[in-house]
């Protein structure tokens, strides 16, 4: 009976589960005690759900962590180290990445890696594969709701723009990938995977001063990480 009332009253007041089921099993030696370590549950569990949701929102098509990550097949700057990226510094003074590298030698894995790692942090995080990306903001300015579009890729604090460059780029989806980039300058980190080094971004965006625009802004504050080995994904297969 007691339970029920106190869903409902929780139903009243916006609170979650969590304080019916946690009413039942928390211990104290007084009332004050008992509701602080209730309000603590919840404060807990509120934050449980919010890096959740940040997981779920990000738009990962798979999971992945540092376990089993090999560091020591990436050439780091001097100034990086994998705690500096573990710990998400880079984007405390919105510094960009770029991983450059073979197809298949860890660039996906570790950026996504990055990006679980800043939702479990509490860090708005946002994952493209880059044509998809494109396609997105194509689609939103034919509907015309790019801009609503735009205000909720710049809600992330971090942007995973994945597979740069393998799809050549018409001229508007250059000039709203540009945007992107411009709109996140000193502003957001954005981590970039590709396998086309910078004199060949011009392949891509059909523009040298567009090029320009972009590579002067992202390469401005960042870390370039290299991917020099063979394909993973090749070394691990099972053809002979």
């Amino acid at each position: 009976m007691l339970t029920s009332e106190i869903a409902t009253c929780c139903k009243e007041l916006r609170l979650s589960r969590n304080i019916v089921e946690m009413s039942e099993k928390i211990e104290a030696q007084s009332h004050q005690e008992y509701l602080l370590k209730l309000l603590k549950s919840e404060l807990e569990h509120r934050d449980a759900a919010r890096k959740d949701k940040l997981l779920k929102s990000a738009g990962f098509y798979t999971i992945k962590t540092f376990e089993g990550f090999k560091f020591d097949e990436v050439t780091l700057p001097k100034a990086v180290t994998p705690e500096y990226l573990k710990n998400c510094e880079f984007i405390d003074t919105n510094t960009n990445i770029v991983m450059y590298g073979n197809v298949g030698t860890g660039k996906t894995f570790l950026s996504i890696a990055l990006g679980v790692e800043a939702c479990k942090k509490g860090i708005k995080t946002k994952f493209f594969r880059t044509a998809a990306l494109v396609n997105k903001l194509s689609e939103s300015k034919k509907n015309g709701t790019l801009s609503k579009f735009m205000k909720q890729i710049l809600k992330a604090d971090i942007i995973v723009c994945d597979e740069w460059g393998y799809v050549p780029l018409d001229r508007i989806g250059a000039q709203l990938l540009f945007e992107v980039v411009s709109e996140c300058y000193e502003k957001k980190s954005l981590i970039i995977n590709t396998n086309i080094e910078f004199s060949r971004w011009v392949n891509v965006f059909y523009d040298e001063q567009m090029t320009g625009a972009i590579l002067d802004r992202v390469l401005h504050h960042c870390h370039l990480l290299l991917f020099p080995g063979p394909s993973n994904r090749m070394r691990e297969s099972s053809l002979t």
